[in-house]
C-alpha cells in the first residue's frame, strides 16, 4: 500500500512539526470522511467536566470512536479543526497535551479557532476531522 497522506513542513514556513502538526497534508485520491465536531458529551450521558483538558480527553476519545466507526485511525486524519471558547495562550497550552495524544504522532494539518460559544454553555472545545479512508 502506498502512503495516502504526505505531510509537509517546508523550510519556507514555520516548522510546526516541533509543536506536533503539519503545515500541509497532500492526499492521494480516495474515499473521504468528514467527522462532525466532537464535544465532551459521552454516550452514557455523564456530565461534562469543568476542566478544558478533561473535555479535550473526551473529545479525543469521541474522535477515535468516530474514526474506528469508519475503519480509520489517527494516521488517516488529513485535517483537524479545533474550536475553543476563551482562546488564550495559557488555555491553548492546557489543551495541547490531550489534543496531541489523540493523534498518536500522526501530525495532521490543524486549524485552531477561538469562538464565543459552542453548542451548550458548558462546552469549551470541539473538534471536527477530515479523513482519508484507508484503501
Amino acid at each position: 500500500m502506498t502512503q495516502s497522506i504526505l505531510r509537509l513542513n517546508p523550510p519556507t514556513l514555520p516548522n510546526t512539526a516541533q509543536i506536533g502538526y503539519s503545515q500541509i497534508s497532500v492526499v492521494t485520491p480516495g474515499r473521504m470522511a468528514h467527522i462532525s465536531g466532537q464535544v465532551a458529551w459521552r454516550p452514557n450521558g455523564e456530565p461534562v467536566p469543568a476542566s478544558l483538558a478533561a473535555q479535550m480527553e473526551i473529545v479525543a476519545a469521541n474522535a477515535k470512536a468516530a474514526l474506528a466507526a469508519v475503519g480509520a485511525t489517527a494516521q488517516d486524519v488529513v485535517m483537524a479543526r479545533v474550536y475553543m471558547t476563551d482562546l488564550t495562550p495559557e488555555r491553548l497550552q492546557e489543551l495541547m497535551p490531550p489534543f496531541l495524544a489523540a493523534f498518536d504522532g500522526a501530525m495532521p494539518s490543524v486549524t485552531g479557532l477561538g469562538v464565543a460559544a459552542l453548542a451548550a454553555p458548558d462546552l469549551q472545545v470541539e473538534m471536527e476531522l477530515t479523513v482519508r479512508l484507508p484503501d
